[in-house]
């Protein structure tokens, strides 16, 4: 399983703007193959830095969907929001909470 955060400071006018398009294309995304999870998280202190925080069954799945026109099209509707470049982030579990090691595909 692949784990993305990506880390996105928008412009404060444009925070509404951009949680209308999350929640449209959220249940779009939440149905493509392999993804297995979608949060968006507001930054405790500043309320126009959000991050998103999604599963992946693998970095092929989240690169496929990264190609796909779902993408592209809500990508171009998000960029002119942000106030700074998005921060990307991608992880793999190392440990669970038993202290485990983890199965690599």
């Amino acid at each position: 399983m692949l784990v993305r955060l990506v880390r996105l400071t928008l412009a404060p006018q444009h925070r509404d703007r951009f949680l209308t398009l999350f929640d449209d294309a959220a249940p779009k995304i939440r149905v493509v193959d392999g993804c297995r999870h979608l949060e968006l998280w507001e930054d405790a202190r500043f309320p126009n830095v959000l991050t998103t925080y999604s599963h992946w069954r693998n970095a092929a799945a989240l690169d496929a969907y990264r190609t796909s026109t779902l993408f592209q099209t809500t990508w171009a509707e998000t960029k002119p929001l942000f106030a700074a470049p998005p921060q990307a982030f991608s992880h793999t579990v190392l440990r669970d909470t038993d202290h485990r090691s983890m199965t690599r595909p």
